[in-house]
């Protein structure tokens, strides 16, 4: 057997990697309260935006538990999540600055999650950096 097949998985939930699972947890909350709130009271005003909050709010529940659970299949389902993530916060955040007026508030992906003070656009790297110094 080699090493990626005798290695253990639930080593992503240890060590920085709970540090890691906080860190989403938060934005899993923060980007799912946000995204709640601007459906239900400010939709008309920037729906592209709003959508693309609940969107962002979704992966990171979605890295969050995968995070967490640290199988191999769930591995597999961080690392897609947060492929998409970083591909949404360098896209989103791109056109946001493209396309000012569909931004009018603040989203977690928008400005590269300046409002965040851009941790939006960190956190998948260092996730996919753990995901693979923990393969």
């Amino acid at each position: 057997m080699t090493d990626e097949q005798t290695a253990d998985p639930a080593v992503t939930r240890h060590g920085p990697g709970r540090i890691l699972i906080l860190v989403y947890g938060v934005f899993a909350l923060s980007a799912t309260g946000r995204a709640v709130f601007q459906i239900v009271n400010q939709f008309d005003r920037a729906p592209i935006a709003y959508v693309l909050s609940a969107v962002a709010a979704i992966i990171y529940c979605l890295a969050t538990f995968a995070l967490a659970k640290a199988t191999n299949f769930s591995r597999r389902i961080a690392t897609i999540a947060i492929v998409i993530e970083l591909i949404g916060v360098v896209g989103i955040g791109a056109f946001s600055y493209a396309v000012p007026d569909d931004f009018p508030d603040a989203t977690v992906w928008s400005h590269f999650g300046q409002g965040y003070g851009f941790v939006p656009l960190v956190l998948p790297i260092l996730g996919l950096l753990w995901l693979r110094r923990t393969a």
